[in-house]
């Protein structure tokens, strides 16, 4: 027996997968292509802007990531993650830009402001007290405040691992870097961030602290090529 679908009541549509949509973009379907922008537009906003540190220019290299998506996206491997190639579209269309204009460190405060922009690591919960809450604020206004103070390559390592919660092996195909390279880069970074956020007065969260090297037993070896 069917289902009666009451007068007004919309039939809710599945929602399209990533490959769904680079076919739908690739038969010439424009509503494809903007669901796609739709989806990925904000982590790569995200990655853009925590590299160059202003927000109207992050939207605007944004925009150029996804004109060379869509000219490019005949050459996309499906069987890759889509988030991945765009990701790596967006790493060299701001090293492009930082290189013509040889920006290095700049204040992230501007990024920072904007509430889909936060640096959001230490969530607060519902239960959480307007004493929680306000430090809370400070410590991400701290976070985002030492992050800015660091080289765009460190940012960007960061922003891939802790942000958009990457394997090493994606960070590595994404910035063309060794997949030990990109280790190295990130143990540097969370190292500076640490003392950035040390000399500012706050603690860094659990998550961003030096991992302890993990004992060996005896008999055992350590490889270090595990990629949670």
């Amino acid at each position: 027996m069917s289902r009666r679908t009451e007068p007004g009541q919309r039939s809710r549509r599945p929602t399209p997968t990533d490959d769904e949509l680079v076919v739908g973009s690739l038969g010439g379907s424009t509503e494809a292509f903007r669901l796609l922008v739709e989806r990925f537009q904000r982590p790569v906003l995200s990655v853009i802007a925590r590299m160059v540190g202003d927000r109207s220019l992050a939207e605007d290299l944004a925009q150029d990531v996804f004109i060379k998506a869509y000219r490019k996206l005949d050459s996309f491997d499906r069987q890759r993650k889509l988030s991945s190639w765009l990701f790596k579209i967006a790493h060299n269309t701001t090293l492009d830009h930082l290189r013509r204009s040889q920006l290095d460190t700049v204040p992230l405060e501007a990024t920072s402001s904007h509430g889909d922009d936060s640096w959001e690591v230490l969530p607060t919960r519902d239960e959480d007290g307007p004493e929680r809450r306000a430090e809370h604020a400070q410590l991400m206004s701290g976070m985002s405040a030492a992050l800015g103070r660091l080289p765009p390559h460190y940012r960007e390592v960061l922003v891939l691992r802790f942000q958009q919660g990457l394997a090493y092996h994606e960070i590595a195909e994404i910035t063309g870097l060794a997949m030990g390279t990109v280790k190295v880069q990130l143990h540097r970074a969370r190292k500076r961030l640490a003392k950035e956020l040390a000399e500012a007065g706050f603690a860094p969260p659990g998550r961003w602290q030096e991992e302890k090297p993990r004992k060996r037993h005896k008999g055992s070896v350590t490889t270090g090529t595990g990629d949670p």
